[in-house]
């Protein structure tokens, strides 16, 4: 059984390679402004899943796409070379989601943020239909008695 310790040191080390990769020796001009934001390794360390986000639209987004698909072999062999082990895992290049889940989220806590000061404001002026307190209390009741 593999080490789950062992495949998330190869993850990091996997990132390490293929952001600096990324950053000094691929010159593809397709390539944004990519940032590689995670890894993960499958158990059997065949597979490593890197997860990359890319600054711009999505025409920057399907062009840096196609650049990573184009590098993919020379970055697989980059990182078999300085890992060093039997096995060089496959890579499968994912955008990551999470700057659009962020994004999801800042708009519906901001509009929860304006609905709450709504309310606050509607409130402001507000009072009770009838008592402020319509629950019958013992004292209420030992002088009704």
């Amino acid at each position: 059984m593999v080490d789950s310790a062992r495949a998330l040191k190869l993850a990091g080390t996997i990132k390490k390679i293929v952001a600096s990769e990324l950053e000094s020796t691929i010159k593809d001009p397709r390539l944004g402004f990519i940032t590689v934001t995670d890894v993960r390794v499958t158990g059997d360390l065949q597979q490593a899943s890197v997860f990359y986000t890319v600054l711009g639209g999505d025409e920057d987004r399907e062009q840096t796409a196609a650049a990573l698909a184009s590098a993919k072999g020379r970055l697989r062999s980059t990182v078999g070379s300085q890992l060093g082990i039997r096995l060089t895992p496959t890579l499968d290049f994912y955008l990551d989601a999470v700057p659009e889940t962020a994004a999801t989220l800042d708009r519906a806590l901001h509009e929860a943020h304006v609905r709450d000061a709504e309310l606050a404001r509607l409130r402001e002026g507000a009072h009770y239909a009838g008592d402020a307190d319509p629950y019958r209390h013992p004292a209420d009741v030992e002088q009704d008695g």
